[in-house]
């Protein structure tokens, strides 16, 4: 009795990550036991930095509030401690986008705050 190999199925799962390795550099892009793993250590720095890209917004948010912040004659962990004392509902990415794009009404709530 001949052997069952189901090749059908086997060259698609293996089409399926060339196809998606199209791109990578070097053997990463045809060889199929190399395509497999940079492929996969890719699905895991993707995973990864994800989680990582929203430390990285936080980071950014706190810069630029802080310097805004700094403007007016307080500190970044000055300014949150009074906001959080009068219950302001504004987070950090609406503070640092309001310290960026409108500064008067950035000044407003410094003032409202001080």
């Amino acid at each position: 009795m001949p052997r069952s190999v189901n090749a059908v199925a086997a060259r698609a799962r293996r089409k399926k990550i060339l196809k998606r390795t199209r791109g990578y550099f070097m053997a990463g892009k045809n060889v199929w036991t190399v395509a497999k793993n940079v492929y996969e250590k890719g699905l895991t720095y993707a995973y990864r930095d994800r989680k990582a890209k929203k430390r990285e917004f936080r980071a950014l948010w706190i810069q630029r509030i802080n310097a805004a912040a700094r403007q007016y004659g307080m500190s970044y962990s000055q300014f949150m401690g009074k906001l959080a004392k009068q219950n302001v509902g504004l987070n950090r990415k609406v503070l640092a986008d309001l310290a960026m794009n409108n500064p008067k009404a950035f000044e407003t709530i410094v003032n409202s705050v001080k």
